[in-house]
């Protein structure tokens, strides 16, 4: 979940089954390249290889923001084959770059028609979808006897002063789909000076999602141990399913909870790299993660919701961790026409 934009370090993960990577010849290896947020079971990867002959390698090149910059400055030889973890907030960067080729996956009917940008050009697929939403330590409100934020109203308001930190909106996608949140539910005349006094009731900046959630967030794992003090923290509606899956023993509860009335929703996608070394590969592999069987190991390895109609999410994923019924959005157009202007006045007007 951990995104943003800057320098990029190229990390290399080999493929499930263990074999060693072989040359840019070899047809028989297929080449993911994404954001370090890509996890997927050891099983379901190994029936993939199984079933199709390909051996899949897989580089992450940092959080998505950086793996997405690598992909535009490589696309003339690029690192693989298919690349995976462009959202709708960085979209049309991908796209207007010319970074993919047309492909439509077998199963790409099946698909939520309402996840399905770009639908003609089929240059990306829509893999899973997931809300950006303000997170909440309940611990901390309950002790106070005080009421967690629930909109983005109560956010500006006295008694959460200094409580919130959110991601820098040009180094981070989360922060980012927070500040489209804020534009989505104000406006283009109104967003500004809700920023102000967002501002003005001290929120905290910080680069990326890692830092604020493990680092400033008092209600998560990492938070704890690092003596976190910020109670709220912009972050995803799937957070607190990972408190419980994650944590040793697990609690019967999530200490974390969701500011539904805050939540931008953000769809996740993969395409077919231009001038990929293995397009047949490419297209196997795209194929494969529109599968159900990929779409539902998805929820507790990237705690994101599939975007198959047919899929279904483990119990406890839809325990604690249900979409936003009502989340802003905004059309792919809207945020390609007015992103960076949008980035530049938000950072002028928070960071100085």
């Amino acid at each position: 979940m951990a995104i943003g934009l800057g320098l990029v370090t190229l990390s290399a993960c080999g493929s499930s089954n263990g074999k060693s990577t072989s040359s840019s010849a070899d047809t028989k290896t297929v080449t993911l390249v994404s954001h370090t947020s890509w996890a997927v079971s050891k099983d379901v990867i190994a029936d993939f290889e199984k079933r199709s002959g390909y051996t899949v390698k897989v580089l992450k090149s940092g959080d998505a923001g950086e793996a997405v910059n690598k992909a535009i400055l490589t696309k003339d030889h690029p690192q693989g084959d298919v690349f995976f973890g462009v959202d709708n907030t960085l979209l049309s960067r991908a796209l207007d770059n010319g970074l993919f080729q047309s492909y439509r996956p077998k199963e790409f009917d099946r698909i939520r028609p309402e996840y399905r940008a770009e639908e003609a050009g089929h240059r990306v697929t829509p893999i899973d979808s997931g809300d950006i939403c303000v997170n909440y330590d309940k611990k901390y409100f309950a002790d106070r006897k005080l009421a967690p934020p629930a909109t983005f109203d109560d956010l500006v308001k006295p008694q959460y002063k200094n409580l919130l930190v959110t991601e820098n909106a040009a180094t981070s996608s989360p922060g980012l789909g927070f500040l489209l949140g804020t534009v989505a539910k104000y406006g283009d005349a109104g967003w500004q000076d809700y920023w102000k006094k967002l501002k003005a009731n001290g929120v905290k900046v910080v680069d990326g999602w890692d830092v604020a959630y493990n680092q400033e967030f008092s209600g998560s794992a990492g938070g704890r141990k690092a003596k976190g003090d910020r109670p709220l923290v912009v972050s995803y509606a799937s957070s607190p399913p990972a408190e419980v899956v994650y944590a040793d023993p697990r609690p019967k509860d999530a200490p974390t909870g969701v500011a539904y009335g805050t939540c931008f929703r953000q769809v996740e996608y993969a395409g077919l790299l231009g001038n990929a070394r293995n397009p047949e590969g490419g297209k196997a592999l795209l194929d494969f993660l529109v599968t159900k069987r990929f779409q539902e190991d998805m929820p507790l390895n990237m705690f994101v919701h599939p975007v198959r109609e047919d899929a279904q999410v483990p119990p406890e994923f839809a325990k604690y961790g249900p979409p936003a019924e009502n989340p802003e959005t905004m059309a792919p157009d809207k945020i390609a026409g007015n992103r960076d202007q949008w980035v530049k006045s938000w950072t002028s007007l928070v960071l100085k």
